[in-house]
């Protein structure tokens, strides 16, 4: 299905005012909703520059436009590329009636066969500016990034490592008791890989196959009289910190002896653009490259799920070959906000070219049986299973049923007024001790008090979105306190504000995902930033902070990486394009103990029937 937009009024900016005219095959598009304005330029301008007239009605250079502009829209949708011919068999999301197109009508796609002849044969295919490989169409960028990636990932599983496997299985059989069999055989299969992947739900025993790896890494680098160079990395501050805690907690197992953790001690987690090498005139370059590879032995990636296309091309170029390399994530999760669904199409393309280099952990360790019955049952699309775990509340688990402590499973009617109040009850106790704790200047309470509770959005604006939410709980807020908090309040830094950093300061150690609170300090105010695991959290004038967002809600792209006791989920409604199966599993495997769906039982169906779809060739070209 092929979402177009509404367009606001005739200044829209997602409409091409100044560009092609009226009758061309662009500016048809472009008012149907399917093309915005900055897809139509590009394919304008790209075509200009190689001799072809984009502007034609009914012409070879119109349609050829039409494609460049449709792979340019894949990119601002995730995808790395465009299915042509699959494009011309969809429907469309009906565009609504507006002051610009009165509802314009999708005009019909051209023949697939000719069109994709077409641009096989136009001077942007011959210049490579376009790439067409198995029918999709390519921006010539994404084209070499995909190919860079299997090429680099099948050269490394060409050749392993050399193991001591006698020792090995000695210390693994110390490292891993009964009942982490599956996490004792992912380390071992991934110490004799050079690459490998660990999949698997939150809460399987990731972080401890990681840990236990690393110690069985460190043992033998030990008997050769060497050091191990480890690299922890994650795509967001969030998820790095909570792997680097992750990692520090699995060695507090009773396996560990105090020579394993000697040799992991000290590490340090970082996002992979600070690992590396962020450099300012650059989003795409980095310091660390194919002629400067880091200088790790082993380097773990978790969140493998939100590494972008481009971030794993740069990623995999810059480890040396004789290094391990570790991904862990869950599939089955968001795919990252960029272009690209990579740890999918490498789970699938890598496990059939390299039997035995994808490991799934499926026993799961985090939450209780009823919350994992629910996420598997959104994961494989069971909406019946669901929406009765849903319904009953979850009272099996241990403990007392009419206690909400731990009433697990909560489905709450929007359109209930007794529901609607017992949500703004909820957000307005979590709010309110967040600001006892901050104004008394607890910052440890008020770190843990963060933890508790997420509010996840779909959304960024409307009714259903983060905007709008933030605001909705800081006047509600404002209403129990009998004071005014938040910007509307005027009162932007309140002690209990919580918060969400936007984007990475490098300068202050900042990075996007970062959470914290600000706390009372005497007569100011401190951002306090970190979580209650990290015994040193960072703390900062509120006036040296850069790009921040309130947290009272967040979206469940920004969530993944993190955890809370309790998570709430406000569904949009059944026909919104963000509802789909991944992001409904996303926020709930964020809960460690209970979990409130804010939607109409429609909604839930309508999340599981709807996959996220991203065109790519990735999985497919490790075949080729």
């Amino acid at each position: 299905m092929i979402e177009r937009f509404e367009a606001r009024d005739a200044h829209d900016p997602r409409l091409a005012l100044a560009g092609p005219p009226s009758t061309s095959l662009l500016a048809r598009f472009n008012l149907a909703g399917v093309l915005t304005s900055a897809d139509v330029h590009v394919a304008r301008r790209a075509c200009v520059l190689t001799g072809l007239d984009p502007d034609g009605a009914d012409d070879p250079g119109a349609r050829v436009a039409l494609a460049v502009a449709l792979a340019v829209r894949a990119v601002r949708h995730g995808s790395v590329c465009v299915d042509l011919a699959g494009l011309a068999t969809e429907d469309a999301e009906p565009a609504a009636s507006d002051a610009v197109s009165g509802g314009a009508e999708l005009p019909p796609w051209p023949d697939a066969a000719a069109w994709l002849a077409e641009v096989a044969a136009s001077p942007l295919a011959e210049a490579g500016v376009v790439r067409l490989e198995h029918d999709l169409l390519y921006l010539d960028r994404y084209w070499r990034e995909e190919g860079q990636v299997r090429d680099d990932l099948l050269a490394r599983a060409a050749a392993s490592p050399e193991v001591d496997a006698v020792a090995l299985q000695a210390h693994a059989e110390r490292l891993f008791p009964a009942g982490f069999e599956e996490q004792r055989a992912a380390a071992l299969r991934a110490a004799g890989s050079w690459t490998s992947v660990l999949t698997g739900g939150p809460g399987t025993g990731k972080t401890t196959a990681v840990a236990g790896l690393l110690a069985l890494l460190g043992a033998q680098a030990a008997r050769e009289g060497r050091a191990l160079r480890i690299a922890l990395t994650a795509p967001t501050g969030k998820a790095a910190a909570r792997l680097q805690e992750s990692v520090v907690a699995a060695q507090r197992g009773a396996g560990f002896d105090d020579d394993d953790r000697a040799r992991l001690a000290g590490l340090q987690a970082a996002t992979l653009h600070r690992l590396l090498g962020w450099r300012p005139e650059s989003r795409t370059r980095f310091r660390h490259h194919r002629a400067n590879r880091l200088p790790h032995d082993v380097v773990v990636v978790d969140e493998t799920s939100m590494v972008s296309l481009t971030m794993m091309a740069r990623l995999v170029e810059a480890v040396r070959p004789d290094a391990r390399l570790v991904l862990v994530g869950d599939p089955d999760q968001l795919a990252s906000v960029e272009a690209g669904a990579v740890l999918a199409d490498v789970v699938v393309g890598l496990e059939q070219r390299v039997p035995g280099s994808v490991t799934a952990l499926r026993r799961g360790h985090r939450y209780g049986p009823t919350i994992g019955r629910l996420a598997e049952a959104l994961r494989t699309g069971d909406a019946d299973t669901a929406l009765a775990l849903l319904a009953s509340g979850g009272s099996e688990d241990p403990g007392d049923p009419g206690d909400p402590a731990w009433e697990r499973l909560v489905l709450l009617d929007p359109d209930d007024p007794a529901h609607r109040a017992r949500l703004r009850a909820a957000l307005v106790d979590h709010a309110s001790a967040l600001v006892e704790a901050a104004e008394r200047g607890d910052a440890d309470a008020a770190l843990a008090i963060l933890e508790r509770h997420r509010l996840l959005c779909a959304h960024r604006d409307g009714p259903y979105g983060v905007t709008h939410w933030n605001l909705q709980v800081e006047r509600w807020l404002a209403e129990h306190l009998g004071r005014g908090v938040g910007r509307a309040g005027g009162a932007a830094w309140y002690p209990g504000r919580p918060l969400l950093v936007t984007a990475n300061d490098y300068g202050l150690g900042l990075f996007n995902g970062d959470t914290g609170v600000v706390v009372r300090d005497g007569d100011r105010s401190l951002a306090v930033l970190g979580s209650p695991e990290q015994p040193d959290p960072l703390r900062l004038a509120t006036g040296r902070l850069g790009e921040v967002d309130t947290m009272h809600a967040m979206t469940v792209h920004k969530s993944q990486g993190s955890q809370a006791d309790a998570v709430t989920v406000l569904l949009p409604p059944p026909d919104s394009p963000l509802l789909t199966r991944e992001l409904l599993y996303t926020a709930v495997t964020r809960a460690r103990r209970r979990v409130t769906i804010v939607g109409d039982p429609a909604s839930v169906r309508a999340a599981l029937e709807r996959r996220a779809q991203r065109a790519s060739g990735l999985a497919r070209r490790f075949g080729t």
